[in-house]
């Protein structure tokens, strides 16, 4: 079979999410068991996987899938206790007290504690703490959906304390003697002729540097896409007027985060720029710096005027229990404790991590049906433990009654529930996708055979496309770890091929990566199911795909311009490119303010 075919072939899964999920608007309940399909025809006849291979790859995606429908229950039972114990109502009184504009609070909701428990937690974690907490402050359900998925982007790949470039970039590098050879060219192996810390820290400073370019218009799209979709005037100018706090908050978080990864490494900068952009912008938002003036607060239509499509099956009332009265602290105390606990466990150094995964508390999902295909867990350290052990505490510290605490338990399993479904269909898909090398046909897996195209066809100009590859593989895997596992090397090998500093391409794949997770389906699927938001998830990825297609373009337009600038200078088609994508966005913003004032 011709290796175009063979490609296009890859591409099928995929089609048919686009296709059902986002064209034709079918719930993923619906569209992901069609593409799961597809996937395991494609592994089963054409890749000729044995069955045996195909059924593991299924299995460990049952796994996975119901690690995230375990992280969803405790995220909305940690909700739904703030619901009953009537914290909600004060943690929005404190928000109103900061700024009651809308636009604001979803800059330091989204963008600044999302990106510290992106930085403490990853693997979707912010989207399962500030997506309900939106919600709960009066935000329609697909609007906190998309503000937590737009912001999966920039804080990714330091997520989780580095974990998608301390051990996914590492894991897919290591062993090969070509990568081995160019660490040692620039002094970046340890004295037994491995990858030192330094080399990671060396490409951490590149995926930050791009990072910090490509976020700074993240908290902008956010605001804008917002205003465009979900104001009474759908109009993008009134996101588009609080440009100054916008890019205000932007650099209070990616200056530092850019100074920290060149400091310090992978580990810090997502959750310290969190935090420091949280101390910067909150005293700000309350003075009122950088927002316009005389203006009037932006707030979202009233309720009966949502469409229905806005919200989800959870019902999310600030009454409570209002018997008592609730300090601020009080009120906020149960995410200071998921907040605290996400970090506890996980620096190694401080010793609860390891006991956390250690072997007697490990489930060893290992060679699943006699297959190299492996998934042990560790219920302990996954965040749905750190939701329901927040959530306990909060009913003993807000001293909540027996049958308010119990509908919150009922409550969140009903919820929990009708999101399975499409979990238990896209996870698997993504791993028959990913597990379906080693066919009696001897094809490369499907990812691969897909970059190996397109490596092919793009030749020089791969760097702009390297990104995209990334974003791919996020989209497929559900995470930036993974896709860097999957093609790292494959990157790195595509760099030397066409004679560029393979460095700076594995960069850029770590780049796509976490951009891709804004429109990773079971990533929308989790946080959609998190507030109850079922059956819109191809509305979601619609309105985020335009800000992967922004991300993706400008970061691979950098990287060429940065790759091929020792031969034809720094103005070249990268160059070039990049700044007529900004000069262009630029432009639309000036006309759409513009043509809006009175």
């Amino acid at each position: 079979m011709s290796s175009t075919l063979l490609a296009l072939l890859a591409t099928l899964p995929i089609v048919v999410v686009g296709l059902f999920l986002v064209g034709l608007r079918w719930p993923a309940s619906r569209a992901m068991p069609l593409s799961y399909l597809t996937a395991a025809g494609l592994a089963l006849f054409v890749w000729q996987v044995p069955a045996v291979q195909v059924a593991a790859a299924s299995l460990k995606g049952l796994i996975v899938a119901v690690r995230l429908l375990y992280i969803i229950f405790g995220a909305i039972l940690l909700l739904n206790t703030l619901r009953e114990s009537g914290a909600l109502r004060v943690i929005r009184q404190g928000f109103t007290d900061i700024s009651p504009d809308r636009r604001v609070q979803v800059i330091i909701i989204a963008w600044l504690f999302g990106s510290f428990i992106e930085g403490s937690a990853g693997f979707g974690t912010p989207a399962a703490v500030a997506v309900p907490l939106l919600v709960g402050l009066g935000f329609p359900a697909m609007a906190a959906v998309i503000a937590g998925m737009i912001i999966q982007s920039t804080p990714v790949s330091f997520g989780a304390l580095g974990t998608p470039i301390l051990v996914g970039v590492r894991d897919g590098l290591t062993g090969d003697a070509s990568v081995l050879q160019y660490a040692a060219a620039i002094g970046m192996t340890t004295a037994d002729g491995q990858l030192s810390p330094e080399f990671f820290k060396f490409i951490g400073i590149k995926v930050a540097l791009l990072h910090a370019v490509a976020g700074t218009l993240i908290p902008l799209f956010v605001v804008s896409l917002m205003t465009r979709f979900f104001g009474a005037r759908r109009s993008f100018a009134d996101g588009l007027r609080v440009w100054r706090f916008a890019l205000f908050a932007a650099f209070a978080m990616t200056l530092p985060y850019l100074a920290l990864a060149v400091a310090l490494g992978p580990e810090f900068p997502s959750i310290l720029g969190g935090l420091i952009g949280l101390a910067i912008v909150v005293p700000a938002a309350k003075a009122g710096r950088f927002l316009p003036r005389g203006e009037e607060v932006w707030d979202f239509p009233d309720r009966a005027e949502w469409h229905p499509e806005w919200t989800g099956i959870m019902k999310i009332s600030l009454d409570g229990d209002s018997s008592r009265a609730m300090g601020l602290l009080r009120a906020w105390s149960p995410y200071v404790i998921v907040a605290v606990l996400l970090v506890l466990t996980r620096i190694d150094q401080l010793g609860i991590k390891p006991l956390l995964r250690a072997p007697a508390v490990t489930i060893p999902f290992n060679n699943l049906l006699g297959t190299a295909i492996s998934r042990p867990e560790q219920p302990l350290y996954v965040p749905g433990t750190i939701f329901i052990v927040a959530s306990l505490l909060t009913f003993a510290l807000h001293r909540m009654g027996a049958a308010a605490y119990s509908r919150a338990w009922k409550d969140s399993a009903h919820t929990t529930l009708r999101a399975s479904v499409a979990l238990v269909f896209t996870v698997p898909m993504a791993q028959v996708f990913i597990n379906s090398g080693g066919g009696v046909a001897g094809y490369e897996k499907m990812p691969f055979v897909l970059a190996d195209a397109v490596a092919q066809a793009a030749g020089g100009a791969w760097p702009v496309f390297a990104t995209f590859i990334g974003g791919l593989g996020a989209f497929v895997a559900g995470s930036n770890t993974v896709s860097n596992m999957t093609f790292s090397l494959f990157q790195f090998s595509v760099g030397e091929r066409i004679g560029v500093d393979p460095g700076w391409v594995v960069a850029l794949q770590a780049v796509g990566g976490a951009a891709g997770n804004t429109i990773c389906v079971h990533n929308v699927v989790a946080a959609a199911a998190v507030v109850g938001l079922v059956g819109q998830e191809g509305a979601v990825i619609r309105k985020t795909l335009p800000v992967f297609g922004y991300y993706a373009m400008l970061s691979g337009c950098i990287g060429y311009a940065v790759l091929w600038s020792g031969r034809t200078g720094w103005l070249n088609a990268g160059s070039v490119a990049a700044g007529l994508l900004l000069l262009a966005l630029i432009t639309f913003a000036a006309r759409t303010l513009a043509a809006d004032r009175p």
